[in-house]
Formats: structure tokens, C-alpha cells, sequence
């Protein structure tokens, strides 16, 4: 699946329009701890957070993740959202909480189970 279908299909707020939506996702990885996820996530998997700090713009780009999605409406503010379009990191907003985005992520992603 791409990104941008991705976006489209969870109703996601796209916070970094400069940066392109074009780009496959093959998986997602859930978690606030910044080490966890350098250890664990893998290029082209959305990161499900609810962390919004500068911090989060650079675990991203170091990744190769696809992109960082906030939830419970949490907005970064304007130098994270910046920072994440100079970086080339796509910065999404979601109403819903982690639980509820990971399982919507989830079943688009592996419809058949996994």
C-alpha cells in the first residue's frame, strides 16, 4: 500500500503538505520510547506515537520510516512540523488513540491476518 492511500483511507491530517505522500508502507511500528523504536522500527513502517517533540523528526530520519503518525489530536508544534518538511519526514495527525490506529493500520495493511 502507498502512503497517500494510507492517509486517505484513516481520514489523517497531513501536517508536512511540502512533503510527498508517494512512498509504499509496509508495515507500522507503535511506541513512545525513542530508543525503542531506533531499535525496532524499519524503513517504509509508520510510527504510531503520541510523542511530538524535534526528537521524533530525527528517529525518523535516522529509520527511514515512511511516517510519524501523532494520535489523540495531538499536534506538533510549527519548528517540530517544520523541522519534519526540511527532513523530508511526512508528520500526520489522527483523532484516534495509538490502540485504535495501530488496529486500523493493521488490518489495511494485512487484510488476511499476520
Amino acid at each position: 500500500m502507498r502512503l497517500n492511500e494510507l492517509v486517505d483511507l484513516l481520514a489523517l491530517e497531513h501536517l508536512t503538505p511540502a512533503v510527498s505522500l508517494d512512498r509504499p508502507v509496509t508495515g507500522g511500528y507503535c511506541g513512545d520510547l525513542l530508543s525503542d523504536v531506533l531499535a525496532s522500527a524499519r524503513p517504509d513502517e509508520v510510527w504510531i506515537t503520541i510523542q511530538r517533540h524535534i526528537n521524533t523528526v530525527a528517529v525518523a530520519k535516522v529509520t527511514g520510516i515512511a511516517a510519524i503518525i501523532v494520535c489523540k489530536g495531538i499536534r506538533p508544534n510549527d519548528d517540530v512540523i517544520h523541522k519534519a518538511e526540511e527532513d523530508g519526514i511526512a508528520l500526520l495527525s489522527a483523532r484516534e488513540s495509538a490502540f485504535e490506529v495501530a488496529g486500523r493500520v493493521h488490518r489495511l495493511l494485512f487484510p488476511e491476518g499476520r
